[in-house]
């Protein structure tokens, strides 16, 4: 089997994400609609680029990139954070979910493709992209936000709903009809996330020994394996190859090795993920675009303004600004990578063919949008605060003035009882006939006499000193 012409192309057009991905840095535009469009140069539905080749040449390739992106999803899941404060992160997180997620699922029915095709296009409208959201924070220097701590803990809720959702998806991609049926397979697809989100609470301890070696290229192996081996059993147990390589990297996560996987795994995810996005645009047709053009602009604009929406609700629940409020719905409002993994498994379930065109231009918009907008928060605050914000900057001065009003008028009160005590000693120095004396410079002991020219009052020899103050270790 000869395959140096196919090669030769997907080494091309490898090449040419190298280039574009360039470019698009110097605009801040992320990776994943580079890799989209280089399957759109390569498509055989767009054969006026000169370039061809069959999508099954590196479908399993691609695969295994969809597998290492929920490995990794799973294995950046923050478990401490989730446990530790599960109640706040469960309302904010969860509020963000269900405003997107139930509008999202009107406006999917709306539509009128199908049930399963709506519960499909409002998890596409519902669920940011982890990868863009981490890489925006990371470039855009917002780490140290106070609101960040807050679009993370969105994003652990996310992986938890997505994980959920994935479960619920696969029962309906499948097609039953039979209630039984449906009840025996949402057991058996929750009854997996139950025993290995488990494993992955009490077990990592035991799940270590497993990974014990120095070995790189063993360890490699040995987590690549597993998260192969996940992905198809998850398929085989009717819950998908995704939720499967989502748990094996939520148990992984578990183990002391997590920051050593982390960092192997990492360049495999990038290449591997590579593959999924050119495959993704090797199936698009841009002459289909035209039939979803209306629906995409709709879930574009709705994701925009439920995102704006949430983002401020979420803020204020948390005791933060409008300003706040915005950076939280620019940076949560980037799609990506879930929603085409969501349009691969509705093209194998046969569902409608236009949701895979939907994706990919819906994906493309908003992975250009998002980062477009995140670059310019601050400038929308401005825009947007504007008249706000001089009622605000007008009420802020009436209240300084009313603050700075009675600062004043209360030192004025200290001074007249100071200079009342003053005059008062005066005036009994005078009347008692009392002779000044100069106090000796050897003993210090000696209280000072004070006139009325020094502003201060004369302390009693007699006055017993006060106890020195005993520092509290502790500090």
């Amino acid at each position: 089997m000869h395959l140096g012409g196919e090669l030769l192309t997907i080494g091309g057009l490898f090449l040419i994400a190298y280039v574009l991905g360039r470019l698009g840095k110097t605009i801040g535009l992320p990776a994943i609609p580079v890799y989209m469009v280089v399957g759109l140069i390569a498509s055989p539905h767009t054969p006026w680029i000169g370039l061809s080749v069959q999508s099954h040449t590196i479908e399993l390739i691609a695969t295994f990139g969809l597998i290492l992106l929920l490995f990794n999803l799973g294995l950046e899941f923050d478990q401490e954070e989730f446990y530790g404060n599960a109640g706040k992160l469960l309302v904010s997180g969860g509020t963000y979910v269900a405003i997107n997620m139930g509008v999202g699922f009107a406006f999917g029915f709306s539509l009128g493709w199908g049930t399963r095709e709506a519960l499909i296009i409002a998890g596409m409208t519902a669920t940011s992209s982890s990868a863009i959201v981490t890489k925006l924070l990371i470039e855009l220097r917002r780490l140290a936000n106070d609101e960040t701590p807050m679009i993370l803990g969105v994003t652990v809720i996310e992986d938890v709903f997505i994980a959920v959702y994935l479960a619920i998806v696969s029962v309906v991609l499948s097609g039953d009809t039979n209630l039984w049926a449906v009840i025996g397979k949402l057991a058996l697809a929750f009854g997996f996330l139950i025993v290995m989100f488990s494993l992955a609470r009490w077990g990592g301890k035991q799940v270590s020994k497993i990974f014990a070696t120095r070995d790189d290229e063993l360890f490699t192996i040995l987590f690549f394996g597993l998260a192969v081996m996940f992905g198809g059993i998850g398929d085989l147990l009717g819950v998908t190859d995704a939720i499967g390589a989502f748990v094996i990297g939520l148990l992984c996560g578990a183990t002391r090795y997590r920051d050593r996987i982390e960092q192997l795994a990492l360049p495999m995810r990038d290449v591997f993920a590579a593959f999924f996005f050119v495959n993704f645009g090797l199936g698009l047709d841009v002459s289909t675009f035209g039939e979803v053009l209306w629906p995409v602009a709709g879930a574009i604009g709705m994701t925009v303004v439920l995102n704006a929406v949430a983002g401020q609700l979420v803020a204020r629940m948390n005791g933060f600004s409008i300003q706040q409020g915005i950076n939280t719905a620019v940076i949560l409002v980037n799609r990506g990578e879930f929603a085409l993994i969501l349009a691969t498994l509705s093209a194998a379930a046969g569902l409608e063919a236009r949701i895979t065109a939907f994706a990919g231009l819906y994906v493309l918009v908003m992975a250009v949008l998002g980062p477009l907008l995140a670059v310019n928060s601050d400038r929308i605050g401005k825009l947007v605060l504007r008249p706000g914000r001089v009622r605000k900057l007008r009420g802020r001065e009436l209240a300084a003035a009313q603050a700075a009003a009675a600062r004043k008028a209360e030192r004025e009160a200290k001074f007249a009882e100071e200079i009342a005590l003053v005059e008062a000693a005066g005036r009994e120095e005078r009347e008692n006939g009392a002779p000044e004396t100069t106090p000796s410079r050897e003993d210090p002991a000696t209280p000072e006499p004070v006139s009325a020219s020094t502003s201060s009052i004369e302390v009693p020899a007699e006055r017993p000193e006060r106890p020195a103050r005993v520092r509290d270790p502790e500090y």
